[in-house]
């Protein structure tokens, strides 16, 4: 395997892609630059058939589109872990679990109490809930290499239950009025996909264009349109064989991880990360909303996820991961703290409608919040390796090589 493969299944590379990305819209944001590049995400692009019209700023197809394919991803990875990998056993499942609703929770009451009074800032609540899988994952391979391979699954497992919750509030709390019509396609397609699975239909065209339909439905119903890539994903055959022999599933996301990580992240990074600092009015921004993200993000996370697994190990509702100690899941901890990518996301979602302070404010709050997760988890987990025990992280990559 290339040494660039190697760095893309071990989310190094697409994480230091993602924080390229974000630095370069922060500077491009504070630069002479600045009006080109709102310009770019303001760009309209129409796209219509018949009497079918959707028209939409850049970013809003970045938002919408792209990440509808990230969501998709997860999606399959979700279906694969629980049918056929980490998570398809109840021992698998307990402390991850355990520990993703705490990590949700914690931060989201964190948030609340700061922001309870006003009306409009309370609609952030779910921020500071998310991981940034590929961005942990990232900081996880670059310092974390001499810890044990159950560790780095028990991260990996923490962040697809955190992916479920995400898409879970998003559903319930940040999708708008319905469209019946629109709802009523978007199902029929999804009974489509369904019989495409029952039938064993292995053309990746005959779902694309199905989930094409679903998506664009989607989006005019009010439910959010990256959901459509995500309940797309669990119709794509886990067993079945494409028609050059390939695991449907497998091969898919094979083939998406790269353009995912590589990508769309990076894009969406590149999006929604610029923050102008030139003139910045103090009194403008919304010092709850930031506050609120940063300790929800750097406090709620780790305090919610080490606590839940303490007690959850103590009363013996979970055993700790085989081989890890409590320093090295107290580093992990801090990790589950970067939001960076499903932060920014919610935050477009919470403030869509609100004013551009509002954004301003869950840029600075998700990257001051990421950035000390990052750089403290970077820090404890060098520290813990210290300690450390079991099979060796890096042994995972080696075993994936041969698997691939």
């Amino acid at each position: 395997m290339s040494e660039l493969r190697q760095m893309v299944q071990q989310g190094t590379l697409g994480g230091v892609l993602l924080v390229i990305a974000a630095l370069v819209a922060m500077v491009i944001a504070n630069s002479p630059l600045a009006a080109s590049y709102q310009a770019l995400l303001d760009l309209p692009i129409a796209v219509s058939i018949g009497g079918f019209a959707i028209d939409k700023p850049l970013l809003l197809w970045i938002n919408d589109g792209l990440m509808a394919v990230f969501f998709f991803m997860i999606g399959l990875e979700v279906k694969r872990e629980i049918f056929d990998g980490h998570l398809a056993s109840r021992d698998q499942i307990m402390l991850p679990g355990i520990a993703a609703v705490a990590g949700i929770a914690l931060p989201a009451l964190i948030y609340a109490f700061f922001n309870y009074e006003k009306a409009v800032a309370v609609n952030g609540w779910a921020i500071p809930a998310a991981t940034d899988i590929a961005f942990a994952l990232g900081v996880f391979s670059l310092f974390g290499r001499t810890l044990p391979i159950t560790l780095k699954l028990f991260l990996l497992s923490v962040a697809i239950f955190d992916d479920i919750g995400a898409i879970i509030i998003i559903a319930l709390f940040y999708s708008g009025e319905l469209a019946e019509l629109s709802l009523i396609i978007g199902l029929t397609g999804m009974v489509v996909l369904f019989i495409f699975n029952r039938l064993g239909v292995s053309s990746y065209g005959a779902y694309l264009l199905v989930g094409l339909v679903i998506w664009a439905a989607v989006l005019k119903s009010g439910v959010h349109a990256t959901l459509a890539g995500f309940a797309a994903a669990w119709f794509i055959p886990l067993r079945g064989k494409d028609e050059d022999g390939h695991e449907m599933l497998h091969h898919l996301e094979h083939k998406l991880q790269p353009w995912v990580a590589l990508f769309i992240l990076p894009v969406f990074a590149f999006a929604n990360a610029g923050v102008s600092l030139l003139g910045m009015d103090l009194n403008a921004l919304h010092i709850t909303v930031i506050t609120g993200i940063m300790a929800g993000l750097f406090v709620g996370k780790q305090v919610g996820i080490f606590g839940a697994c303490y007690l959850a190990v103590k009363v013996g509702l979970a055993k700790l991961p085989e081989g890890v100690n409590w320093r090295q899941m107290y580093a992990v901890s801090i990790l589950c703290g970067i939001g960076f990518t499903m932060s920014l996301f919610i935050g477009s979602l919470a403030f869509e409608t609100a004013g551009s302070e509002y954004m301003s404010s869950v840029k600075l709050g998700v990257l001051a919040g990421s950035i000390l997760s990052a750089v403290f988890g970077a820090l404890v987990i060098k520290w813990s390796s210290k300690g450390g025990q079991g099979v060796p992280a890096r042994a995972l990559d080696q075993a994936s090589d041969t698997a691939t």
